[in-house]
């Protein structure tokens, strides 16, 4: 009896050993993918402010939206956010997207961060905790209401954006 446990026992302990061996490969693929999304984000603007006034800032640019008669792009998020400063890049180097927001809108990017939540200011255009996903888009018209909240996973594509959805998403104000 103590042959069979003896052999019982090294055959469970080689198949559990073998099983780690398996997911050795998984695990360094996925410590890869991170050390490489690090180094991206690393190189990457970080266009949020944690200490800016959200409330304030978007006053004025309600204001100056009404005298230039644009539209307020918001893109909530946070530098913590690969997707986001992925976006953010995509369009500042992407000429004909750049030109579409500098013509139709006044660009700026609300922070969402343990340093800083914005809760009063998210809490004006959405349900802040039925939001999961950055980033995403609050589409303000030029008197600073509400036209559209966009979802960013539509406009996705491979490890980056669809140039022709993003397009298509800035021109019309939404994308469903």
């Amino acid at each position: 009896m103590k042959k069979l446990t003896l052999i019982a026992f090294l055959g469970l302990s080689s198949l559990a050993f073998s099983q780690e061996v398996k997911n050795l490969p998984a695990q360094q693929t996925e410590l890869d993918a991170k050390k490489k999304a690090a180094e991206e984000k690393a190189k990457l603007p970080k266009p949020y402010n944690p200490k800016a006034d959200a409330q304030a800032d978007i006053k004025k640019l309600v204001a100056k939206a009404k005298k230039e008669g644009k539209q307020i792009l918001i893109q909530a998020g946070g530098n913590w956010c690969i997707w986001c400063l992925r976006f953010n890049n995509f369009v500042q180097e992407t000429p004909e997207l750049k030109e579409i927001v500098d013509k139709k809108y006044l660009y700026y990017h609300l922070n969402y961060s343990p340093d800083n939540k914005n809760e009063k200011t998210f809490a004006q255009y959405i349900n802040i905790k039925e939001q999961q996903f950055y980033p995403f888009f609050i589409v303000l018209d030029e008197n600073g209401k509400k036209i559209h909240v966009q979802q960013s996973e539509v406009l996705e594509e491979g490890k980056g954006y669809s140039k022709e959805k993003v397009k298509k998403f800035l021109e019309e104000g939404k994308l469903l």
